[in-house]
């Protein structure tokens, strides 16, 4: 509380030191506000003429289209035409449409309104909605309307015209680079078909040289492998053919003691078995065992029947007979020969294969190599010539959209008018700026010279700059005639300061009804 007593006194000497100088406040606010007053009321009226425009990027051919045609994202191109839009020539091209080129006898002149237009020439966007507003202030409401007609119009037609043109200039160079690639690629096809003909006979080597080499190794080596197979099965045929065992349909083995050996004994010992099995169950007179017992004498009869027969062929030529068995293995060797025969002209030709794939063991690597880069080249050649014929059918289908709806459509929500009533300057603001400036630095200066040139108001600012004991105060002897002159210095101010706030309220009011006080006097 002791803090904020001491400041209020601090505050209040600072005030009152301030009112001792008011005549600086009176000299100073009637240098500014005066002249202030004079220069805002001389201001010549700005007119300001502004128009709002939509851009609706929407198309119902988009969703369409897409993957079909080249497509741009419109957003970025309007963003693109708003950034743009106030460059030297287009700013330049407004001047000329507006007839303000007329204005300038130089190109200095022409070359200073060009930049003031792209300074005063207001271009904003609302955000995400795509509402441009343009606006441009001047003296004159018919130039305000026109230049900003202008720039609606180009900024309206640079979109559209720019979208064309980028169109088409996409569409020359396409044709450009389809016709390049289109002779590149003959040319391409031509170098391949004359090194075909050249190489007929060893191109289809090419590519599968090493390959097929080893397999046709591989293919000989088991050639010789089954030459040598099929040769050891002959002379085992042969062999028994010709040694001292030969065999017939019975197995007759000529040996010291010879043992027939016929096709029913495997079937004689099964049944054998099988009445062992049954007597061990059964007697002799049941069925099975009976039954067993008649095939078993059957199948006994058989083979005694077909040894006397063997036997019998064998004493009636005196020699051993020539049985089935025996033609069998003279056929399967006579069969033998014959694919040892042609196993041999296979391997022949095998050889002479490899022969003639390793004559050309240094020939093949280069035209593979050949080969290769012209397939590659030609490869890239068409590939790329596919790429840009499609990306041309393309564009063709994006201009023939471009034709029948236009991605951009502008629609004017406020066109340019000419203005009625000036939009400045802000004459309002300006009185009201002048006057708390006037006053302003008049209580600054006041408020300097109180504190360099301080005048003491109480006793105890004495005791506070000179540390003496201050017993009392003595009134001035001639208090009547400083009070009258303080008062005559207080009405001084006082109709000094009304004077000055009386400027301001007539031009004030005069602002406000629209009467132009400053020329009527004029």
């Amino acid at each position: 509380m002791q803090d904020l007593q001491q400041t209020l006194v601090q505050v209040l000497d600072y005030l009152k030191g301030i009112w001792i100088k008011k005549r600086y406040v009176m000299i100073f606010s009637w240098l500014i506000c005066p002249i202030g007053f004079l220069y805002v009321a001389s201001l010549p009226d700005v007119y300001q003429s502004k128009a709002k425009v939509f851009v609706d990027t929407r198309s119902v051919l988009q969703p369409l289209l897409r993957g079909l045609a080249i497509q741009t994202n419109p957003d970025q191109e309007i963003q693109m035409m708003a950034k743009t839009l106030l460059s030297r020539s287009n700013v330049e091209k407004i001047a000329r449409e507006s007839d303000l080129d007329i204005t300038t006898a130089t190109e200095d002149e022409f070359d200073d309104l060009v930049s003031r237009l792209a300074k005063n020439i207001n271009l904003s966007s609302t955000g995400r909605d795509n509402i441009y507003n343009i606006s441009f202030s001047n003296e004159m409401p018919l130039v305000a309307q026109r230049v900003v007609q202008e720039t609606l119009d180009l900024f309206v037609e640079g979109s559209l015209g720019n979208n064309r043109k980028d169109t088409d200039t996409a569409g020359r160079f396409l044709d450009e680079q389809l016709s390049e690639y289109e002779a590149r690629l003959a040319e391409s096809e031509q170098r391949l078909a004359d090194f075909k003909r050249q190489y007929n006979d060893i191109l289809p080597l090419a590519g599968t040289y090493y390959s097929s080499l080893q397999q046709l190794n591989n293919e000989l080596e088991a050639t010789r492998l089954q030459i040598k197979q099929t040769q050891q099965q002959t002379a085992s045929l042969k062999q028994q053919l010709s040694g001292g065992k030969t065999a017939d349909s019975f197995g007759v083995t000529n040996q010291d003691e010879p043992v027939l050996r016929t096709r029913y004994d495997e079937r004689i010992k099964g049944l054998e078995e099988e009445l062992d099995r049954l007597r061990l169950r059964f007697t002799d007179k049941h069925p099975d065992v009976i039954e067993t017992n008649a095939l078993l004498e059957s199948l006994e009869a058989a083979r005694t029947k077909e040894i006397k027969a063997f036997l019998q062929a064998g004493d009636d030529d005196g020699t051993q007979p020539l049985s089935e068995l025996n033609r069998e293995l003279k056929l399967e060797a006579s069969r033998l020969e014959s694919q040892v025969a042609s196993l041999r002209v296979k391997e022949s030709d095998l050889e002479t294969k490899i022969a003639e794939l390793e004559s050309k063991v240094d020939l093949i690597p280069q035209i593979e190599a050949e080969s290769t880069a012209l397939n590659r080249d030609y490869g890239i050649t068409k590939r790329k010539y596919e790429e840009l014929l499609s990306r041309k059918e393309s564009a063709d289908l994006s201009r023939r959209a471009d034709v029948s709806s236009e991605d951009l459509q502008f629609r004017i929500i406020e066109p340019p008018l000419l203005p009625k009533t000036p939009s400045g300057p802000k004459r309002l603001l300006f009185y009201t700026a002048v006057l708390v400036i006037g006053f302003g630095a008049g209580i600054g200066v006041a408020f300097l010279v109180s504190q360099l040139n301080p005048v003491l108001i109480r006793p105890k600012q004495l005791l506070n700059l000179t540390d003496f004991p201050i017993w009392g105060t003595v009134t001035h002897l001639n208090i009547e005639q400083i009070n009258k002159t303080n008062r005559t210095r207080l009405l001084v101010f006082v109709l000094s300061s009304g004077v000055i706030f009386a400027m301001y309220a007539v031009l004030m009011a005069a602002e406000i009804m629209n009467v132009d006080i400053f020329r009527g006097m004029l």
